[in-house]
């Protein structure tokens, strides 16, 4: 049986992380480097919407919701007025019943609940890796 891992080429990524809790940020940053082309952060929704904004060419946003200034729900409804296409996939530690369908009204294209678990986090990318 394959592993959702050997669908993601290594090095294939460009990728926005938008958390501002540390470790939270250290496991995604672990997690993708073996993935990710370039890894760029964020540490609240302002600088997420400014890094899409400068960094036309990314494949994925890991969009942590509940963020310092802007949350993430704001942050991909401004994403989106200016990026249709980019994958945002939006994470949050207090996950409620409503928030999965909150985040796709948002603009979110997926939506994942803390605590991460490596597997299930590459297989939601792997859904939206063009291969």
């Amino acid at each position: 049986m394959e592993t959702n891992e050997k669908h993601i080429e290594p090095y294939s990524l460009k990728i926005l992380i938008a958390e501002d809790e540390k470790n939270s940020a250290f496991f995604l940053k672990t997690l993708f480097k073996k993935y990710a082309r370039e890894l760029i952060f964020a540490e609240n929704g302002e600088q997420a919407v400014q890094m899409c904004r400068e960094h036309s060419d990314l494949d994925i946003v890991l969009l942590d919701i509940k963020m310092p200034d802007m949350d993430g729900y704001t942050a991909a409804r401004q994403i989106r007025e200016f990026n249709k296409d980019l994958v945002i996939i939006a994470q949050t530690a207090f996950a409620m019943k409503g928030d999965r369908e909150k985040a796709i009204e948002a603009g979110c294209n997926d939506y994942i609940a803390k605590p991460l678990k490596k597997d299930s986090l590459l297989a939601v990318v792997t859904k939206y890796i063009k291969t």
